[in-house]
Order: structure tokens, then C-alpha cells, then sequence
């Protein structure tokens, strides 16, 4: 009979192996394929995990806490980087990736093998992490350190196959310069100048500061800003005030364009877009002033 505890599974996987079998020949892919399985063996052994099983790219461990688990799934992509430092894991000029997912919960071990929900949704999580990056969940962040959990940013709200609810996808940022751009600036009492901005929505006047810092926006209920639109992602963006900048973040599909009142314009996705002054906000699609969908924004310098 099975034992039921609570562990956390990680998925790990080449990106792009049929690719990298198409473009090598069987021999030299298979070699590829082996060397990464390696290290993502390697890290995961060196972080207390199990290794359950390998199947062709792909490796399956699990882990007593969810901090060993992140922790070996950054070793692993951080390994992967450096041992294409000298060229050896390239298929055409192009480095392989790793795509990781992760899930903390319940699952039934039995027979050197574990089953379970929790084993399904680590899986389906590695199909929504693009090359390099790891992807988790809410609850897996529940269970991390202090530190890993400054460490993740929502992504993303998800379908996942054979699941009736929608699930929040986080990443777990791994590289040290993106850790550090996460941090929140400190202010200290008598600090001068801060920004802080306005947002107009309808008949919405929202307020960025420094006791409220950040603000989602997309389709889903669970954004601050809830717009909706068939360009508008789930989450498709982030307002952030970070070391005393105002910080316009993009994690859609379709992107997000931006007008300023100077005249400059700017389209963002995936990516981080400082904003200054004034100006509009349209999500998948050119702002117009008088739209319903369109946010109007003012940065402003916060009162003495």
C-alpha cells in the first residue's frame, strides 16, 4: 500500500529535443540529451532530491521542501548556461534551455514511484515554461523561505489540461540581476521626492505609492485592474514603483502600447518599460482616448 505524504515535484526537460534529433543525427543529439540529463541529475542529488525516473529528455524528482526543489531546479538552469560557456551544448549557433516545473503537495509514494494531482500539475506546469525559466504555483510559494518567495512574480493565470480551475503560474527568477530588480526600494522617513502615480480607468481614480507599490492588470477577477477584451491576457501587465521608478511590466501575448504626452510611443511585451509624465495605456491594441479599455496615467512626485 501506498504512503501518503507531501513532497514537491519537479519536471525538467531539453527544449526542442525532436529539433535538436532533427538537426544533429541520433548520435551527437543523443549525446546532447544524456550531458543534460546529467546535470539535472547531478543538481538534483547535491539538493537532497530523488530522482524518480528519466524519460528520454525529460527528468522526474521530487523533494522534501519546496525550497530544495527551487534550489536545484536553478542549479540546474544555471549549469546548463555554463556548460555552454565552451560551446559543447549548441545546436546551430543557439544554446539548449531547460524548461522546470514545480509543484508542492500531496502525493501517494509507492514503490520508489510517487502519483497524485500533485505529479500531474508539476508536468502540465513545464508545458507553460518557455526555455530557462521555472515555472510554480501559488501553493508551492505557501511553502517557500522568505527569501525564494522575494524571488517569485506572477506570470501568468492558467487552464491547465484536465483541471476545472484556473491556476496562478508563477516564475521562479533564478539569475542574481533578476532577483535584484525585484526588490522593492526603501524609503526611509524624511526621503524627499517620491514617485508615486495616478491611474484613471472609467470612472476609476487609482493610486500607486509607497504603501501600495504594485498593481496587476488584465482579464481575470483577481487583477486590481480588471479590463476586459479579447487582446487582454489574464494578467497581461504590472504597475510597479521600484526604487523610486514607475515601472510598467508586460506578461501578455499581444503586448502592451503606451502614449506619453510628449509624443513618444512605445510598445512593451514581455518586457519592462519605464513611465514618465503622462500618458495612455492600451493592452493588445493602440490606446484611444476615449475608450472604455484605454488607462490614462500621471506620475506625480508625492507631497512634502
Amino acid at each position: 500500500m501506498g504512503q501518503d505524504v507531501e513532497l514537491a515535484v519537479v519536471f525538467a526537460d531539453v527544449v526542442g529535443s525532436t529539433h535538436i534529433y532533427e538537426v544533429m543525427g541520433d548520435q551527437r543529439a543523443r549525446a546532447m540529451v544524456s550531458t543534460c540529463i546529467d546535470i539535472m541529475r547531478a543538481a538534483t542529488e547535491q539538493h537532497g532530491g530523488t530522482v524518480i525516473k528519466t524519460m528520454g529528455d525529460e527528468v522526474m524528482s521530487t523533494f522534501v521542501t519546496a525550497d530544495d526543489a527551487l534550489n536545484a531546479a536553478a542549479q540546474m538552469q544555471r549549469d546548463i548556461r555554463l556548460t555552454d560557456g565552451n560551446g559543447s551544448l549548441q545546436v546551430r549557433g543557439q544554446p539548449v534551455a531547460l524548461r522546470i516545473g514545480c509543484h508542492f503537495g500531496p502525493v501517494v509514494l509507492e514503490n520508489r514511484d510517487v502519483f497524485g494531482a500533485t505529479v500531474h500539475t508539476a508536468n502540465r506546469l513545464t508545458s507553460q515554461a518557455k526555455g530557462g525559466q521555472i515555472v510554480t504555483t501559488a501553493t508551492t510559494c505557501e511553502h517557500l523561505s522568505a527569501d525564494w518567495r522575494a524571488a517569485v512574480r506572477q506570470i501568468d493565470i492558467a487552464l491547465l489540461k484536465g483541471q476545472g480551475v484556473e491556476v496562478g503560474l508563477y516564475e521562479a527568477l533564478w539569475q542574481t540581476e533578476d532577483v535584484t530588480s525585484m526588490v522593492p526600494a526603501s524609503y526611509s522617513p524624511g526621503q524627499q521626492g517620491r514617485s508615486r502615480l495616478r491611474l484613471f480607468l472609467a470612472e476609476r481614480d487609482l493610486l500607486l505609492d509607497a504603501a501600495r507599490p504594485h498593481m496587476s492588470i488584465g482579464r481575470a477577477d483577481e487583477n486590481d485592474i480588471v479590463i476586459h477584451g479579447t487582446l487582454v491576457s489574464r494578467v497581461h501587465s504590472r504597475i510597479e514603483i521600484r526604487r523610486n521608478k514607475v515601472l510598467l511590466i508586460d506578461q501578455s501575448t499581444n503586448g502592451t502600447f503606451v502614449h506619453m504626452a510628449d509624443g513618444e510611443e512605445a510598445f512593451v511585451r514581455r518586457d519592462t518599460l519605464q513611465l514618465r509624465g503622462s500618458g495612455l495605456i492600451g493592452l493588445g491594441r493602440v490606446p484611444e482616448f476615449d475608450s472604455v479599455q484605454t488607462i490614462r496615467f500621471a506620475c506625480e512626485a508625492e507631497p512634502d
